[in-house]
């Protein structure tokens, strides 16, 4: 018999600010209500000429208090790092040591984050110094933090948030951009469906500031570097990349009520795959996904959080894939929210789910983050009571979530 699947908590750190359940908690939320200002969030500076999304100010002793944990991370592994701890304070999960024994662990992130100064004295020694060995042996000994070895790998960003918040049940890690991420929640709803687990911890991170990061996405011909312009619009290079860190906390209607926790809302399904990208087979394959899903879908306001990444064909093609869904009989309010987080990679399914879960936590969207474009004017007339969550990779990987609101529980 298939388990209900809650979602009872989640911790978003992004360039919008951060976002827990409540109003109180959710500066996301207010961000997202004028479109107009998000250009705002944007760095067109500091890696021009790339425009960035870095994440907004945070106090990361609030969740990671010990000095030497902090000093142990990189940029990446503290976004998460933060957010999990948001999401596990949300969920009434943060400090209890029961429930965070059995508490498994799903996670995905990127490798090698580099520690450009350590490289750059790397590099001047090889340059500068015809027998550098020994002195470049002392410089990784003494410069590279602990947990780095030059690749801050998956395994180590779970095994540092299972130190840090005390998470101490099984735990799986995901690499591989955009399909990790969406994985991470599959594999995580999967397994609470199948009753071979209650309680999980789901997500991922991803920095955008890295100059390692950026000559790849360059070398892909993936990054924009002509002037910002709106998310559906762009050319053929048009990716801005995102920092953030997105975890949710999953776990069956059975043990959630057990332990007194509400519900923000229940994952219906969620699927992935991947094609190969010739031109209509990822509009193809989100077609075939949709169908598939299709039973799951009520009547009624549906709120779309696109994981259009700015790639141009494959976001004309996504475009095209979601004015459709009207034609299909659904009420949709599209939303790209890369145009307010930026592309996160290995977060970006996690961070859209984070946001459909705050929409039907309001039953209602945020105004449309493309003022003017068609396909984000609707704004739903009645109560939204389900969202649907797309990710496309700009390589590779697509998938798809559907969510819903909870009444009465």
């Amino acid at each position: 018999m298939a388990h209900d699947v809650w979602v009872t908590g989640y911790g978003l750190l992004s360039a919008a600010g951060e976002a827990m359940p409540g109003a109180a908690g959710d500066a996301v939320w207010d961000r997202l209500q004028d479109a107009n200002a998000l250009t705002t969030l944007v760095d067109s500076e500091s890696f021009k000429p790339y425009h960035l999304y870095p994440v907004a100010d945070y106090d990361l002793g609030r969740q990671v208090p010990k000095r030497g944990d902090q000093r142990a991370m990189g940029p990446m592994m503290q976004y998460g790092a933060y957010a999990c701890g948001l999401a596990l304070e949300a969920a009434g999960v943060a400090g209890d040591e029961a429930l965070l024994g059995r508490m498994e662990l799903v996670a995905a992130a990127g490798c090698g984050e580099r520690d450009p100064e350590v490289d750059g004295l790397a590099l001047d020694l090889l340059e500068t110094n015809e027998e550098p060995w020994g002195e470049l042996n002392r410089l990784l000994s003494d410069e590279l933090r602990p947990t780095l070895f030059l690749a801050q790998l998956p395994n180590l960003f779970a095994g540092n948030i299972s130190i840090i918040h005390g998470v101490s049940g099984a735990t799986r890690t995901f690499i591989g951009d955009e399909a990790a991420g969406i994985d991470a929640f599959r594999i995580g709803f999967e397994r609470i469906a199948a009753g071979q687990g209650d309680l999980f911890l789901v997500g991922a991170a991803f920095n955008a500031l890295r100059p390692d990061i950026l000559s790849m996405y360059q070398a892909g011909e993936l990054l924009l570097t002509e002037p910002l312009c709106g998310l559906w619009q762009r050319p053929a290079a048009g990716i801005c990349l995102g920092s953030a860190g997105a975890f949710l906390v999953i776990e069956s209607a059975e043990g959630a009520r057990a332990r007194g926790a509400a519900p923000l809302a229940r994952v219906a399904a969620v699927v992935s795959d991947r094609c190969d990208r010739s031109p209509g087979a990822a509009a193809a394959k989100a077609a075939e996904q949709l169908a598939g899903l299709r039973d799951h879908l009520r009547s009624g306001e549906l709120a779309v959080m696109s994981g259009a990444s700015g790639a141009g064909a494959l976001t004309g093609e996504e475009r095209a894939f979601l004015a459709g869904l009207a034609d299909a009989g659904l009420d949709c309010a599209v939303r790209g929210t890369a145009a307010a987080l930026g592309h996160t990679v290995e977060a970006s399914f996690m961070a859209n789910v984070i946001l459909g879960v705050s929409c039907l936590e309001r039953g209602a969207v945020f105004p449309p983050l493309a003022p003017g474009d068609p396909l984000e004017e609707h704004r739903p007339e009645s109560a939204v009571t389900q969202a649907l969550v797309t990710g496309w990779g700009p390589v590779h990987g697509e998938g798809m979530a559907i969510l819903e609101a909870i009444d009465g529980d």
